[in-house]
C-alpha cells in the first residue's frame, strides 16, 4: 500500500507533512516549509516586536503581582523616615492614624493639628484591583507602568534570544528524534523550551533584577523622577563600593541575585508552557486545513498561548514568590547567601499555602495574554515573511 500524507500546520505559517503507513506505529514530521530557512535575525526581529507589544500591555498586572508579593515579604508601603515625619495618633474612638494623607480624595482621613491623616490600611493592598486603585489614587495612573522601560529592555533581548533559540532547538530535536528515537519526539518542545529559556534568563538576569526592584519599592519623594534601570542597578552595587577591586569584581555577581530562583521558575514554566501549547495549536491549525491565513495563525496561536501560559503561571507561582523575595533583599551578603529551598521553607512557615501563591491572580492574568500575544505575533510575522519569501 502506498503511504498517505496529510498536511498539518504547526503555527509557523507553513505546513509539516506527516507521512503515515498502516505498518507504522507513529507518524514522523518532515518539514517542507521555509520555517527552517528563516534566518536567526528574522526570528529575533519578529520576537522583539512581540515582546514590545506584550510588555506594554500587561505591565500593570506585573506591577500588581510584584507589589502583593513584596508586601507579603515585609516591604512597607506607608510613608516612613527620612522622607516624612511619622507619628502615631489617636483620633475619635481609639482609631490609629499615621500623619500622611493617602490622597486628596480620601474620605476616611481626619485632621491632626494642621495635617490631614489617613488610617494605615489606606496603604495596605488587599488584592489586584485594590493595588490598581491605590496606585492610581496615591501615585498616579502612569505608575501602573512603572518599570516598563526595564520590561522593554528585558523583553527585547530575552524574547529575542528565547523564541528563535526555541525554534532552532525544537527543529533540530524533532529531526534528531524522528530519525533515531521516534517515541521521544513529543518531548522535543519540553526540552527545547527549557534550554532556550535558561540561556535567556542567565543573559538578562540583571535587567530582571532592576525591573523587580523598580516595581516593588514605592517612591515617597515628591520631587524628581524615580530611578531608572541604570540607577537601580547602581543602587544594588552601592553597598559594595568601599571593598577592594578584587572583591568588587567578585561582588558583581550580586547583579545576578535570584537567577537560581528565576531559572527554577522559568525552566519548568517553559517546559509546561511549550508542551501544552504545541499540541493545542497544532490541533487548532489542523482544523483550519492546508491554506492557513494570518488570521487563523493568529487565533490558533493566541488561544493555545493563553491556555498554556495560564496553566504554567499557576503551577510555578511559588517559585515566582521566591524570585521576588530574593531580588528585593537589600542586604547584599544575605541576598547572595539565600537559597530557593530556604526561602520556600520560610514562606511556608510564615504564611502557609496562601503565602506560596501570593500574587497568583495577577500572575495568571498577566501570563495568559502575554504568552498569547508574544507567540501569536511572532508566528504571524513568520507567516507573513514566509508568504513574502514564497511569492515569485
Amino acid at each position: 500500500m502506498n503511504p498517505s500524507s496529510r498536511v498539518d500546520r504547526d503555527g509557523d505559517g507553513a505546513g509539516n507533512v506527516w507521512m503515515s503507513h498502516p505498518s507504522l506505529s507513529s507518524m514522523s514530521p518532515i518539514r517542507l516549509s521555509s520555517d527552517t530557512e528563516m534566518s536567526f535575525g528574522e526570528r529575533s526581529v519578529a520576537a522583539a516586536g512581540a515582546a514590545v507589544l506584550s510588555a506594554v500591555l500587561v505591565n500593570p498586572l506585573d506591577v500588581a503581582k510584584t507589589r502583593l508579593q513584596a508586601q507579603a515579604a515585609g516591604v512597607p508601603y506607608y510613608p516612613y523616615e527620612p522622607y516624612v515625619r511619622r507619628h502615631i495618633v489617636s483620633l475619635g474612638s481609639n482609631t490609629i492614624f499615621s500623619d500622611i494623607r493617602c490622597s486628596t480624595s480620601c474620605t476616611r482621613g481626619g485632621i491632626f493639628g494642621t495635617e490631614m491623616v489617613c488610617p494605615p490600611d489606606c496603604f495596605q493592598y488587599k488584592g489586584t484591583l485594590d493595588v490598581f486603585h491605590k496606585i492610581i489614587r496615591q501615585e498616579g495612573f502612569t505608575r501602573l507602568w512603572r518599570g516598563t522601560n526595564a520590561a522593554l529592555a528585558l523583553a527585547i533581548p530575552t524574547v529575542g534570544i528565547y523564541l528563535p533559540c526555541y525554534d532552532l532547538f525544537r527543529n533540530w530535536t524533532e529531526d534528531f528524534t524522528t530519525k533515531n528515537a521516534p517515541n521521544l519526539t513529543p518531548y522535543a518542545p519540553l526540552v527545547s523550551g527549557s534550554v532556550a529559556r535558561s540561556l535567556a534568563c542567565i543573559a538578562c538576569s540583571p535587567i530582571e533584577l532592576a525591573r523587580t526592584r523598580m516595581q516593588a519599592f514605592k517612591e515617597f519623594k515628591s520631587e524628581g523622577k524615580p530611578p531608572g534601570v541604570w540607577k537601580t542597578l547602581l543602587g544594588v552595587l552601592s553597598p559594595l563600593r568601599n571593598t577592594s577591586n578584587l572583591q568588587n569584581i567578585q561582588n558583581f555577581r550580586v547583579l545576578w541575585t535570584g537567577v537560581g530562583a528565576q531559572l527554577a521558575r522559568d525552566v519548568p514554566f517553559s517546559a509546561i508552557c511549550w508542551s501544552t501549547l504545541e499540541p493545542i495549536r497544532r490541533k487548532l491549525l489542523g482544523i483550519v486545513g492546508e491554506e492557513a491565513t494570518a488570521a487563523s495563525v493568529l487565533g490558533a496561536n493566541f488561544s493555545a498561548g493563553f491556555v498554556a501560559g495560564s496553566i504554567a503561571a499557576a503551577v510555578t507561582c511559588p517559585l515566582d514568590v521566591v524570585k521576588t523575595r530574593r531580588q528585593i533583599e537589600k542586604d547584599p551578603s544575605r541576598a547572595l547567601n539565600m537559597t530557593t529551598r530556604q526561602v520556600l521553607v520560610d514562606v511556608w512557615r510564615e504564611r502557609g499555602m496562601r503565602g506560596l501563591f501570593t500574587g497568583a491572580g495577577p500572575r495568571v492574568a498577566r501570563a495568559g495574554p502575554s504568552v498569547g500575544i508574544v507567540v501569536s505575533f511572532y508566528e504571524v510575522v513568520k507567516h507573513v515573511l514566509h508568504q513574502r519569501h514564497s511569492s515569485p
